[in-house]
Parts: structure tokens; C-alpha cells; sequence
């Protein structure tokens, strides 16, 4: 019988990683020097997360989604998506600034890469004080003149860059320039995808005085250059109710924030769940007994197979709940 599963972090150390992994969400990503990103659900190859706890423990993404099909995923994930699971989830440590960046979307990426595109969330956990991140353009930009930009070195001027706070979401469809500024530490969720196309690093050298490559001519045909008025993603804070925050042809995104014991129906959900902790702490319970504790920074997969889940809070706990439409 399937259960919530949970799964080993896989850490990566980044030039711009720090150490909030370990110091906030406390997780020991030791003999790396930093962390900037752990991986916490994956079906990328070459990272496919393994089931930490359980009977299944041990066994990998890719063996369970061949193995249990739709009811690990759902009948329409399973048809769609095969033995590939369809979403990556993260946790992004920014001790400096990320590289300025874009995705691109499933067709580009397919005919470039024979790759999902890459369309993302993300849901800030902590901010130091003026931190910001960059998301699109300040203005009306066109292809020549971001190409300019790019080569005058004045890119930086047409970025919008936003104030950000705890509990802020940003919904990065592929093809939106960004980059997450330092002092930020957020949970991402993703379609399983890892092109990135590199477009400006701030000149920074590794430890080798080498610098990272850039991607400036493959970034130029994938950019949506179109402008708009608000980048950051509204939504309504209320405390013991599920508030949606992203709908999207990818994933659904909703904001749980509960003090109280709270059954959670999945029977309209053709689709596996991820439970992504953000803050405080809860237990995740099912009818066949299990009981999952998660703190900020766990995560848990609830299998398509279970159709409900009673979550019960210690405190005060706010939980991102995305599946596939």
C-alpha cells in the first residue's frame, strides 16, 4: 500500500549558496561548503530523489512511478507525462545574487533539448532586510533593444526588481526574465526541467578565476519581452482556510495556513499532492495509519491513491499544497 512519502535532500553547492539550509531549515548538507539549492522532489535524470522512510525506502522516483503508474501519479498525469514525474520542488539558498536568467518554454525547449520548458513559483520563506529579486522588465522592451542592453552592459536598467517578504509568491512563466537577489531564501516548485539559460553573472569568478558561461544568444529567441503592470502573485492570507495561489497549466499552487486540525479531500484531484512545509510544524495523517511529521522545510508526497489527509498543526503552520491539474 502506498503512503506519504518523503524523500533524501539532494544538495548542491552554488557559488552564491550559504548556509541557511543548515541554519534555518536544518538540514546538514556537510562536507559541502555552501548550499544553494536542495532538492527535495525530483524525476530530473541524474537526480531522482529517493524515498527516505518506510517500506519503500531506498527505492527511487523513476522505479515507483514505473511500478505504481497512476496510482502513485493519476490516470491523466500518468497518460500525459509516462514514467517521467512531472514537477521539481526546491529549496534556493541566496547568500549573493543568482545569475540573471530565463527559461525556456516546452516548445522551444523540446526542439533545443528534448526537454520540458521550464514554468516555476516561488514562495519566499525569509528575507533579510532590502532583499529584492527580479522579475521581468520595468518597461516596454524590444528584442534590439534588450540585445543592446546586453551588450552595453546596462541590462540591469530595464529589470524589474520587487521589495520581497515572507509568505510573498512570484509565478514565473517560461520565457520571463529573473533572477532571485541575495538575503532570499524561498521554496521553488517547477516543471521537471533544468535548462537554464545564463544571460549575465555580475562578472564573479569561481575559485578558479573562471567565470560561469552565459547562454546570451540561445536567451535572445526564448524571452517574452511584453511588459506588465504587477509581477507578484495576489493572494488572500486567511488563517484555517485553503487560499489559492497559482493556477497554471503545470501545477496548482494553494497557501494553507492552519492553527487547527483540518481534512484535507482528495478525492477531485486526479494527481499525486506535494506538501511543502514553509513554516512551523504539523503531522500528516491517512486512513492506513500513517502519520508523516513535517517541519518547516520537509516535504511530502501524498500518492493519487489517497483520496484525504487530515493535517494537524503544531501551532501555527503554513503548507504550499501544489498538484497537476
Amino acid at each position: 500500500m502506498l503512503y506519504p512519502l518523503t524523500f533524501e535532500p539532494i544538495f548542491k553547492d552554488k557559488i552564491w549558496g550559504g548556509q541557511k539550509i543548515n541554519t534555518i531549515l536544518g538540514k546538514d548538507f556537510s562536507p559541502l561548503p555552501n548550499c544553494g539549492e536542495t532538492w527535495e522532489v525530483s524525476g530530473v535524470d541524474g537526480n531522482i530523489s529517493v524515498v527516505a522512510e518506510g517500506a519503500l525506502k531506498g527505492k527511487n522516483l523513476k522505479e515507483l512511478v514505473g511500478e505504481y503508474k497512476e496510482e502513485l501519479v493519476g490516470k491523466h498525469v500518468y497518460e500525459q507525462f509516462g514514467d517521467t514525474f512531472p514537477l521539481l520542488v526546491k529549496f534556493i539558498d541566496a547568500n549573493d545574487d543568482l545569475s540573471i536568467q530565463v527559461h525556456p518554454n516546452d516548445e522551444l525547449a523540446k526542439e533545443r533539448h528534448n526537454s520540458f520548458g521550464k514554468t516555476e513559483m516561488w514562495y519566499i520563506l525569509e528575507a533579510d532586510e532590502g532583499a529584492k529579486l527580479n522579475s521581468g522588465f520595468n518597461r516596454e522592451v524590444t528584442k534590439d533593444e534588450y540585445v543592446k542592453a546586453v551588450a552595453d552592459n546596462t541590462l540591469t536598467d530595464i529589470l524589474n526588481m520587487e521589495d520581497v517578504h515572507a509568505g510573498d509568491v512570484f509565478f514565473l512563466p517560461a520565457g520571463r526574465v529573473h533572477y532571485i537577489g541575495k538575503g532570499i531564501l524561498l521554496a521553488e516548485i517547477q516543471q521537471t526541467s533544468d535548462i537554464t539559460y545564463r544571460i549575465y553573472d555580475f562578472d564573479r569568478t569561481d575559485d578558479k578565476g573562471q567565470k560561469r558561461e552565459l547562454h546570451t544568444e540561445l536567451a535572445v529567441d526564448a524571452i517574452n519581452y511584453q511588459h506588465y503592470d504587477d509581477y507578484k502573485t495576489r493572494y488572500e492570507k486567511k488563517r484555517n482556510e485553503s487560499v489559492n495561489a497559482v493556477t497554471s497549466d503545470y501545477f496548482v499552487t494553494n497557501v494553507l495556513n492552519f492553527d487547527q486540525e483540518v481534512l484535507h479531500d482528495y478525492t477531485h484531484v486526479d494527481s499525486f499532492v506535494i506538501l511543502v512545509c514553509v513554516a512551523g510544524a504539523l503531522t500528516v495523517q491517512t486512513e492506513g495509519g500513517y502519520n508523516v511529521p513535517l517541519t518547516m522545510g520537509q516535504c511530502a508526497l501524498i500518492p493519487a491513491s489517497i483520496n484525504s489527509v487530515t493535517l494537524v498543526p503544531d501551532g501555527d503552520m503554513t503548507v504550499l499544497e501544489s498538484y497537476v491539474p
